[in-house]
């Protein structure tokens, strides 16, 4: 990755975070893009090549603004995202709207700008980190899981549309991360339910044949691979870190 730029929105947690340190480690100089200064500037500070720019992926002037501030990537990686969760009768409009908002136009907004804008038409990467819920239904989540379906769609057919250039477009499906989103969840279902930390825990570690959450450095390893020599011919594909669930 030497000498290219990439950008990660939903950079300053998690996820976001490990895929920032990932690049920068392989030589690359990384934008970390979210909007909590404080947490871009936290992780920004680890490595002289990860820089902090904030941003709205919801807002379309603002994302316009995030590639002005930062140049054209090479690599673009739509990061941001949140989850709620409700029984599908009780989910609210707001709700649904602000799922849809932030995982699936935020998606689009930023890879969108990133194809746009990518320093090299003749050699790109767009990856799109969605989910295991783009993939296959969770109760209590539709919102979520429809709008990572639209995510999914989204990347299938763009890599179509630049299937004769040198640029790829992928989304990346991990199941349930070891990251604070997944903590959440547990405090979701300790809450609902009255069990322990553990207990939670668990009950999350069952939805893996392998017994276990996936950790972030995965999905690095695997966002890594798709800018690596070889991944030329991939592209348009979901793919799925979630030790066989799917």
């Amino acid at each position: 990755m030497e000498g290219k730029s990439v950008l990660v929105t939903g950079g300053g947690t998690g996820l976001g975070a490990d895929l920032a340190r990932g690049f920068a480690a392989a030589g690359a100089r990384v934008w970390v893009a979210g909007r909590t200064a404080a947490r871009l500037e936290s992780v920004a500070a680890e490595h002289a090549e990860i820089h902090a720019v904030e941003v709205d992926v919801t807002d379309e002037t603002s994302v316009e603004a995030m590639f002005d501030f930062t140049g054209p990537c090479e690599v673009v990686i739509a990061n941001a995202g949140a989850s709620a969760s409700a029984p599908f009768a009780r989910t609210e409009l707001d709700a649904w709207r602000s799922m849809v908002d932030v995982n699936l136009t935020g998606a689009f907004l930023t890879l969108r700008e990133g194809a746009r804008r990518l320093k090299d038409p003749d050699w790109g990467r767009l990856i799109a980190v969605a989910s295991t819920a783009g993939l296959k239904g969770y109760p209590y989540v539709s919102a979520y899981a429809a709008a990572k379906h639209g995510v999914i769609g989204m990347v299938k057919s763009a890599a179509l549309e630049m299937a004769r250039s040198g640029v790829t477009v992928n989304a990346l499906c991990p199941g349930f991360l070891d990251t604070e989103m997944t903590e959440r969840s547990i405090e979701n279902i300790m809450e609902k339910t009255g069990m322990d930390a553990a207990a939670a825990r668990a009950q999350l570690e069952k939805m893996s044949p392998q017994r276990r959450l996936i950790r972030p450095e995965e999905v690095t390893a695997a966002a890594l691979w798709l800018c690596g020599p070889g991944s030329e011919g991939v592209t348009g594909q979901a793919i799925a870190i979630a030790g066989g669930e799917v």
